[in-house]
C-alpha cells in the first residue's frame, strides 16, 4: 500500500489584482459600516503603507473594476458617491464564512464533526465509524472495509469479518430556528477597542452557514441599544454601535415573538454583549441607569429569560467583558434560562458561534 507524493501547489495563492483588493476592500466595508467612500478610504491608505497595488493596477482602476462587476453603483443623491450592491453583501457573507470555517476546520476548536450517527440519519457526511448491529448495509463503504482486512490479515490471507467494516456517519435532517442578538450599545466601541465589527463579522458567517448548509433551518437578526429592532440580512454590514443603553430584555422579547412563529421546536437564541443590561422601557418612557446592575433592570431581564425557558428557547451567551461582576450576572442569566454561557475574545468571537452553532444543532436532538 504505496503512496506517491507530489509537490502541492495551492493554485488558490494565485490571486488576480483585482480579487486582492476586493478580499481587502470587503473587510474595510465591514469596519466602515457598509460605507463604500470610507472603505475605499480606508483601503487607499492601507495601499500606502503596504503597496499591495502595482504600476499596472492601482486603486483607480480597482475602483472601476468595483463598479464594472457590480460591486459598487454610483449614487447621485444624499451627497453619497458609491453605494454597495447586494453583490457586495453576498461576497462579504462568503468570505466572512470561509475565513471563519477555514480556520475552525484546521483547528482543535473547529473539530465539528459531532453528528447523530446510525441508522436512522438522513445524509452522508465525511466521516465513518465502525460498524454495529442495525446500521443498513447501504452505508458500508467496501473500499474501506477490504482496505481494513487487508492491513489486519495481509493479502495473502483474506478474510472480511465484521470488525473490518466501516460504515458512513450519517446526519439527521433536522431543522432550527435561530435568532442572533447584537449588542450596539455604545460600549461596543467603547475605550477605542470595536467590538461591533467582530460582532458583525460572526453574524455574516452564521447566516451564510446557514443559509449553504442548513437551508431548511432559519436564522433572524436582531439589533438592540434603547430599543431592538429585527434587520435584513443585507443590513447587518451597515450596524454601528451608538450613544445607546442596553435594552436587553427588549431584545430577549422581540426574539421571542420571532421564534413563537416558528414552526420547528428546536429554537435558539444567541446573544452577543459586551455589557450590563441597563435599559427597560415603560410604556412610552424609557427606564434607564448605566451605574451598576439595577435591580429593577436585572429582574426584567432576569424574568425574560425565564420566559425563554418556559416556551423551550435555549439562549448561549457569548460575552466579550471580563468584568467580575458582570460575570456574574451572566452567570444567574444562565442558570435561570439553562442555557450556556462563554466568556470569548474577539479575535475568536465568530469561531465559536459557528462552532457551537453546529455542534448544539445536532445535540439538542440526540
Amino acid at each position: 500500500m504505496n503512496h506517491l507524493f507530489s509537490k502541492f501547489i495551492n493554485y488558490s495563492l494565485k490571486e488576480t489584482n483585482f480579487e486582492k483588493l476586493l478580499n481587502l476592500f470587503l473587510q474595510t466595508l465591514n469596519i466602515a459600516s457598509g460605507n463604500v467612500s470610507e472603505a475605499l478610504r480606508i483601503l487607499t491608505e492601507i495601499d500606502r503603507k503596504y503597496k499591495i497595488s502595482s504600476d499596472d493596477y492601482g486603486i483607480g482602476d480597482f475602483i472601476e473594476d468595483l463598479k464594472k462587476n457590480n460591486y459598487i453603483l454610483e449614487n447621485k443623491y444624499d451627497g453619497i458617491k458609491y453605494i454597495a450592491t447586494a453583490k457586495s453583501s453576498i461576497a462579504l457573507r462568503k468570505q466572512s464564512l470561509e475565513i471563519i470555517f477555514g480556520k475552525l476546520k484546521n483547528d482543535k476548536l473547529g473539530n465539528h464533526n459531532s453528528k447523530i450517527i446510525g441508522k436512522n440519519g438522513d445524509e452522508i457526511t465525511d466521516s465513518y465509524k465502525n460498524y454495529e448491529f442495525g446500521d443498513s448495509i447501504e452505508s458500508i463503504d467496501f473500499i474501506r472495509s477490504l482496505k481494513n482486512s487487508q492491513i489486519r490479515n495481509g493479502i495473502e490471507n483474506f478474510e472480511l469479518n465484521e470488525k473490518d467494516l466501516e460504515v458512513y456517519e450519517k446526519e439527521k435532517n433536522i431543522s432550527a430556528s435561530t435568532v442572533l442578538l447584537i449588542d450596539i450599545s455604545h460600549s461596543m466601541i467603547l475605550y477605542g477597542e470595536d467590538r461591533i465589527t467582530p460582532a458583525k463579522n460572526a453574524a455574516l458567517a452564521l447566516v451564510e452557514l446557514i443559509m449553504t448548509k442548513y437551508p431548511k433551518d432559519t436564522i433572524d437578526v436582531i439589533a438592540f441599544g434603547d430599543d431592538a429592532y429585527p434587520i435584513e440580512i443585507k443590513d447587518i454590514m451597515y450596524l454601528q454601535a451608538g450613544p445607546f443603553h442596553t435594552n436587553l430584555a427588549a431584545g430577549l422579547q422581540l426574539a421571542q415573538n420571532i421564534l413563537r412563529r416558528k414552526k420547528n421546536n428546536n429554537k435558539n437564541i444567541f446573544l452577543i454583549t459586551d455589557g450590563k443590561p441597563s435599559c427597560i422601557k415603560e410604556g412610552a418612557k424609557y427606564y434607564k441607569n448605566s451605574f451598576g446592575l439595577d435591580k429593577k433592570i436585572v429582574n426584567k431581564t432576569l424574568d425574560e429569560a425565564a420566559k425563554c425557558k418556559k416556551a423551550g428557547i435555549v439562549i448561549t451567551t457569548l460575552m466579550i467583558a471580563r468584568d467580575p461582576y458582570l460575570q456574574k450576572f451572566v452567570k444567574e442569566f444562565t442558570r435561570i434560562n439553562g442555557g450556556r454561557a462563554f466568556i470569548n475574545s474577539l479575535s475568536t468571537l465568530g469561531d465559536f458561534v459557528l462552532f457551537d452553532y453546529v455542534k448544539n444543532r445536532i445535540k439538542k436532538l440526540k
